[in-house]
């Protein structure tokens, strides 16, 4: 049966590297969405419990439920749609009319739009947010933006800081005012986090750091961090393909001479997805993947009766010009996960 391998050590030698940049490992919120990017949302949420972080992400209120235990805070990216009340959860509002839909002492972060032009409500609209969420009866414990190129070498990241340094003044301003508590300020991924040498939030949201990679620009620090997550597939069948002969769906592989070819349980209804095929793409111990990926079955030039398909997405993000993100959340939740 296919699977993914967790390396634990790989894991917490990335949260170490993070750590050491930000300075404590209370300042670290990591980010789980989307099946912790494939890696698996509750053997990910473990791993970093058990490190010390307490703090995450998640972009529903149902994965929030899943991992409720396991840390204080939880920001809740896009989901407002909330029927239990949880003094773990922090919802993130993303426009003013989010206010309005949440039911009273609600904790919220408010998105302010730095330059990203997304989500977020604009500058000018702050304070009477901030009232708002007073009116409504809310509790206001965060205030965060999102960087929209932190990965490349240009200006924006420097003028989104300028800019949300600006906020977070105003932001003091209008909370003594109000007589509120100053809420926690947060504006850094991955990428923007390793661009700092001094970060002056509260905390910032690691993604794909934790997970082993960064698409940062190569003319930034090259920063060794270890993918955590190998994809392993069984062996259904073995056969010899003669010279001549061609292989799977739209038989766009002929043999080239006689070889020996086995077919994995791993495909692209699994998320390892149709488009690696016929580009030259060879697994992590060097056996080529011939013809076309299909939904359940792979094809590889080998005989072995368990192979690991990849430890490292880059290859296949670079083959397929594509981010490191794609290829990892593209894989389902139902694939068996081990730690090792």
């Amino acid at each position: 049966m296919s699977k993914i391998i967790l390396n634990k050590e790989n894991y917490f030698e990335n949260l170490r590297i993070i750590e050491k940049k930000i300075g404590s490992k209370d300042k670290i919120s990591v980010v789980l969405k989307d099946n912790a990017y494939g890696h698996g949302l509750l053997e990910i949420a473990n791993l970093a419990q058990s490190f010390g972080i307490k703090k995450a992400v998640v972009q529903l209120v149902e994965e929030a439920k899943i991992i409720e235990n396991l840390f204080e805070e939880i920001l809740i990216f896009a989901d407002t749609n909330i029927k239990t009340y949880s003094h773990t959860f922090h919802i993130a509002i993303n426009d003013l009319s989010d206010i309005y839909l949440l039911p009273k002492n609600t904790k919220v972060h408010l998105k302010i739009d730095t330059g990203m032009h997304r989500n977020g409500i604009q500058e000018n609209q702050l304070k009477e947010a901030i009232i708002g969420i007073c009116k409504q009866g809310l509790v206001l414990t965060g205030i965060f933006t999102h960087h929209r190129s932190a990965d490349k070498l240009s200006c924006d990241f420097y003028w989104q800081n300028r800019n949300f340094a600006r906020i977070k003044k105003n932001v003091f301003t209008i909370c003594e005012e109000l007589s509120l508590a100053i809420p926690k300020f947060h504006s850094a991924n991955s990428s923007a986090l390793f661009r700092f040498n001094n970060y002056p939030d509260d905390f910032a949201r690691i993604g794909l750091a934790q997970y082993g990679y960064l698409e940062n620009d190569k003319v930034f620090k090259d920063i060794k961090l270890k993918p955590v997550l190998e994809l392993w597939a069984d062996k259904n069948s073995s056969r010899l393909l003669k010279k001549g002969q061609r292989l799977g769906y739209s038989s766009n592989y002929e043999a080239s001479k006689d070889m020996i070819v086995s077919n994995y349980d791993i495909g692209y209804g699994d998320g390892f997805l149709r488009f690696t095929s016929n580009k030259g793409f060879k697994s992590s111990e060097g056996y080529e993947l011939l013809g076309n990926i299909s939904m359940d079955n792979t094809s590889f030039q080998s005989n072995k009766e368990q192979i690991c398909i990849f430890n490292n997405v880059k290859k296949i993000a670079t083959l397929n010009n594509t981010l490191t993100y794609e290829i990892l959340t593209s894989l389902k939740s139902t694939i068996k996960k081990e730690i090792k």
